[in-house]
């Protein structure tokens, strides 16, 4: 069974997901220039809402890191181990695990749930005399050694059992977001995680065009006489309508968790609710672009997942009829009846719809709800998590 979650949420203007130049993202879409917010930024949003919001306990939520090795000292040193000694056995215990620390940083970001971070700390004080062993005994290879080399030796140096423990917590089965989002561990492919979650980049229904806004700065105290600002410069910024996208397998996201059907329940309520609620923080403080979405649209289906982009692949427009919200609204409503037409909707189990501009619906009228927390329940009340259909690739 599968969950779909449909926005319509205009933003006034802003700067909310940068590139590299400091421009607001963008694509072609359609033959037209869109604005867009990557799917990236959208899903780091829904994981700080998490904890900012306490959707989720921490102890089932992951953190992205490549200072695993400080995390992993404060929690020895908690426990009344001196930080050098912790350091040095870290390292070690890591790169039993195949992880190379350098400069007390790992090769690249790691996700691991916070359930894992405190396993790994507990195998290193319950096998500290093993780990102080190896981390006292020089190299074989020496400095001449290749990285590959290097890595290989460090993991054979520490005793088989001691690795094989250290490896079998990496399970990632009671971390909410990393269940939602997955992860890939580059020298530990067994232990990645097939995401539960997919998120699609968020793209305007309008034609969009970048507009500059020229700044200046003046300083308080310069001398009255003294002309000019002391600072200027240019932002872009652009205002935009944006269509966003997302579903979940939920016999994923329950094989994930472990099986364990009541933190999936949690875990699927708070996607929604961070889905519903969190804003990308870009330019915030200059633009307070801090607009709710105006549609949300929730579909539960056993098989089948329709993305509803192409209702705008002719971009919308204001005009006598409406303005460009209502629109959207209506040209995602009409793009809906026409699917449905076209493919029917046997595997479609519940459809619920929250909007500020009811009147905007035709096709999907009769599944109007008052509110996003009543759309919310509903979600919940209809999901499964059991695979009647054999999971996303049926």
């Amino acid at each position: 069974m599968f969950v779909e979650l449909h926005l319509l949420q205009n933003f006034a203007p802003s700067n909310l997901n940068r590139d590299d130049t400091g421009s607001p993202k963008d694509c072609e879409f359609g033959g037209y220039r869109r604005a867009r917010i990557s799917s990236q930024c959208l899903k780091r949003a829904i994981r700080t809402a998490f904890r900012m919001h306490d959707m989720i306990p921490a102890e089932f939520l992951a953190i992205r890191t490549k200072r695993l090795a400080d995390r992993l000292v404060e929690l020895l040193t908690a426990e009344g181990r001196r930080a050098d000694e912790a350091a040095r056995l870290v390292e070690v215990a890591l790169g039993g695990m195949g992880l190379k620390v350098d400069q007390g940083k790992t090769q690249y970001l790691l996700f691991l749930g916070e359930s894992e971070l405190l396993a790994i700390a507990k195998l290193c004080n319950q096998h500290w005399d093993a780990l102080t062993a190896v981390a006292e005994t020089p190299p074989q290879s020496g400095s001449q050694a290749s990285a590959k080399q290097a890595k290989k030796n460090a993991k054979e140096a520490v005793p088989a059992e001691v690795r094989q423990a250290l490896e079998r917590v990496l399970d990632g089965s009671r971390a909410a977001d990393l269940a939602l989002f997955g992860r890939m561990l580059a020298d530990l492919p067994d232990k990645n995680v097939d995401a539960a979650a997919q998120v699609a980049h968020a793209i305007s229904t309008n034609k969009v065009t970048m507009e500059f806004d020229f700044y200046t700065a003046v300083d308080d105290i310069k001398p009255e006489e003294t002309a000019g600002a002391d600072m200027l410069g240019t932002v872009e910024f652009n205002s935009a309508c944006f269509y966003r996208y997302a579903n979940v397998d939920l016999a994923q996201l329950r094989k994930n968790l472990g099986g364990d059907d009541e933190l999936a329940r949690q875990t699927l309520k708070a996607f929604l609710q961070a889905s519903i609620t969190a804003v990308p923080t870009g330019k915030q403080n200059s633009m307070a672009a801090q607009n709710p979405p105006s549609l949300v649209f929730a579909v539960v289906r056993n098989a089948g997942l329709w993305s509803l982009a192409n209702a705008f692949v002719r971009p919308v427009t204001a005009n006598g009829h409406g303005d460009l919200v209502e629109n959207s609204i209506r040209a995602l409503d009409e793009y809906w009846r026409r699917l449905v037409a076209m493919y029917g909707d046997q595997g479609i189990t519940r459809k619920l719809v929250a909007t500020l501009h009811p009147e905007c619906l035709s096709a999907l009228k009769p599944d109007f709800v008052a509110t996003c927390d009543g759309l919310v329940q509903g979600v919940i009340e209809a999901a499964s998590f059991t695979a009647p259909y054999g999971g996303m690739g049926a």
